[in-house]
């Protein structure tokens, strides 16, 4: 579902490094295209047709690119791109979002940290996906005393909070055995639950440290010492926001990828960045996000974490060689288009 703006060109690269990475496998990937967001709502009037819907079902996994444009302002709310976004996370059950950020050595002087503050930087976030306040019912705008209010509903019950934390802890136990939940525990009644539950669940997974933060103090953290985390868990909301912040620790939002995945193994990969409109068609996206989000669909769905490794290996090669798009640019780099990275990264899983 390449979606609009520079979504098209992004996933295009993802798809030829796909394609590169499981020559001679074994592993013979089908691509079945979709309509999302603003594409879908100019071909068929609606951002999530009942035909992507009905592909994105059937799939193992759905690869997409990025949805929005300012064209799609003033659409009535149900008819926006976005909505296109929570209507498959809804339909596909993408209960858990995983969102790494990794600084790679080579984009250290990118961050917009001081590199001795961000180097060996390697977080997960893992956010839940399918509740709080963005689906939470009530919500909408209404008069009240002769004036608009807008409302919204916060809820969380005991099982969406016990599986988003069993992903934590599970992730946790491959990687530094540390969980941090991140929660608003002294002002919000979902929070105290969310406390309570985490508790539980930890009990189930010993070699586990659990640590508890306020959502305010965890956003001043990770640009104090984003070091300290390992893997973050939190609600829909707090991990919006906390996700995109750590993105730029880690030099562009153009590096992160993320992963939504429910209870059958079914996965949507996209990357964490936007359609970046103001640049769509230019040729200077950068893809690397949308490969690495290729790369955990490989990880995740298909088992095949072999693959997924190589993919990550020829990033770092294609870093290493200086290649950059413009976002991670630097005076000293060799800047290249978008179609020039995804050449590099497919010759490099062809040697």
């Amino acid at each position: 579902m390449p979606g609009d703006g520079i979504g098209p060109e992004i996933t295009e690269q993802a798809v030829r490094i796909l394609e590169a990475v499981t020559e001679g496998t074994g592993l013979s990937l089908n691509f079945i295209p979709g309509l999302i967001g603003g594409a879908a709502y100019d071909a068929a009037g609606h951002p999530f047709p009942d035909a992507t819907r009905d592909a994105a079902l059937k799939a193992d996994a759905v690869l997409l690119g990025a949805v929005g444009g300012p064209q799609y302002d003033n659409l009535d709310r149900p008819l926006r791109p976005e909505r296109g976004l929570l209507g498959i996370r809804s339909a596909m059950g993408l209960f858990a979002n995983l969102r790494p950020a990794i600084l790679y050595p080579q984009l250290a002087d990118s961050s917009s940290l001081k590199s001795e503050v961000v180097a060996g930087l390697d977080i997960l976030i893992v956010r839940e996906l399918t509740g709080g306040a963005y689906f939470g019912q009530p919500r909408g705008i209404r008069v009240v005393d002769g004036q608009r209010e807008g409302f919204n509903t916060m809820h969380y019950n005991e099982m969406e909070i016990e599986r988003i934390g069993r992903v934590a802890f599970e992730a946790a136990m491959q990687r530094g055995r540390k969980v941090c939940s991140v929660d608003k525990a002294n002002v919000l009644e979902t929070s105290e639950l969310w406390r309570e539950v985490m508790i539980r669940v930890s009990k189930d997974y010993p070699e586990v440290e659990l640590s508890h933060m306020y959502v305010d103090n965890a956003a001043m953290q990770l640009v104090r010492w984003p070091k300290q985390f390992d893997v973050i868990v939190t609600e829909n909301l707090f991990g919006d926001i906390l996700s995109d912040q750590a993105s730029m620790l880690t030099g562009s939002i153009g590096m992160l990828p993320s992963a939504s995945l429910n209870d059958k193994g079914q996965g949507l990969y996209e990357p964490s960045h936007g359609s970046a409109p103001d640049i769509a068609g230019q040729g200077i996206a950068n893809p690397l996000a949308t490969i690495l989000s290729a790369a955990m669909l490989l990880r995740y769905s298909f088992g095949r974490a072999d693959l997924a490794q190589r993919i990550e290996s020829a990033v770092n090669d294609v870093l290493e060689q200086g290649l950059r798009t413009r976002d991670i640019c630097t005076k000293n780099d060799q800047e290249v288009s978008t179609q020039a990275m995804g050449d590099a990264m497919v010759a490099i899983l062809r040697r």
